[in-house]
């Protein structure tokens, strides 16, 4: 028996098995993290509905309102680390794959690298805010600045207009994604309880379609944005949502935007328990 390979194999797996671990865990502190900031920004925008918050109903404005809350400093570094967490467990699924079918096809990785980028910028956002050097610039603020600077390019209004249609595109396949469940493929669902089981199905769905109508809103103001050459008719989180208050449905659609964003949150952090690596 040879038992040099013996030993390699067993080496092999339990670098396997260590590298799960750090995987599950930055998966699970990810999700929590993310649900933290969608339940505070479904709260402020909530307040903007009902009682005219002059908050930012933002990342930047969850960040300030944990702030303000003792031991504020400690979840505010706890959040960052989080986001850190969801970078790593994006880019290993750049790197190795994902769980289903498909979750080594080109497409799936490359999607996983685009959300690792993000996360990668979301993290130092936060981080920067709990070291009191910055982070806290509001989304509204973002996208206006990044998107004069990219009309000020040769052939802008095109990027932007391309940009802002990959957005509405986005937030389209979010919500369609969120009705038909695919959620439950990354879920251990037969862990769940049936009551269990319907209440993450509640948030997974309102959640998704709400967070999934917030995208595609915010790519129709940055198309909106390039036809008419103008930065300042791009929006951030805040402004979008706001938008909704000016709909014929008035705060009434703002507030039920703003509880499926609080769902959505929820349901982030009944993936941090459940989710499959």
């Amino acid at each position: 028996m040879d038992t040099s390979a013996v030993v390699q194999g067993a080496g092999i797996r339990a670098r396997s098995a260590s590298t799960g671990a750090v995987t599950e865990w930055a998966a699970r502190a990810g999700l929590a993290a993310r649900g933290v900031i969608y339940l505070l920004v479904g709260v402020l925008a909530l307040q903007i509905a009902f009682g005219g918050s002059g908050k930012q109903a933002d990342r930047s404005g969850a960040l300030a309102e944990l702030a303000r809350h003792p031991f504020g400093a400690v979840v505010l570094w706890a959040v960052g680390i989080g986001l850190a967490g969801m970078a790593l467990w994006r880019l290993s699924e750049a790197l190795f794959g994902s769980v289903g079918k498909d979750g080594r096809s080109a497409r799936k990785r490359l999607l996983a690298l685009v959300r690792c980028v993000f996360y990668v910028f979301g993290a130092s956002s936060v981080l920067s805010f709990a070291a009191g050097s910055g982070g806290g610039q509001s989304s509204d603020k973002q996208s206006r600045d990044l998107t004069a600077r990219a009309l000020s390019v040769p052939a802008g209004q095109w990027l932007v207009g391309a940009v802002g249609a990959g957005i509405v595109v986005t937030g389209v396949w979010i919500a369609v994604r969120a009705v038909r469940r695919k959620y439950r493929d990354r879920l251990r669902t037969g862990e769940m309880s049936p009551g269990v089981r319907r209440l993450v199905d509640v948030t997974g769905v309102a959640g998704g379609a709400a967070r999934g109508v917030v995208f595609a809103a915010a790519g129709v103001f940055a198309v909106r944005a390039a036809i008419e050459a103008r930065p300042d008719k791009a929006k951030g989180l805040d402004d979008t949502l706001r938008s909704f208050a000016d709909a014929p449905a008035g705060p009434w659609l703002l507030a039920l935007v703003a509880a499926g964003l609080a769902l959505f949150g929820l349901f982030s952090l009944a993936e941090a328990r459940w989710i499959r690596t």
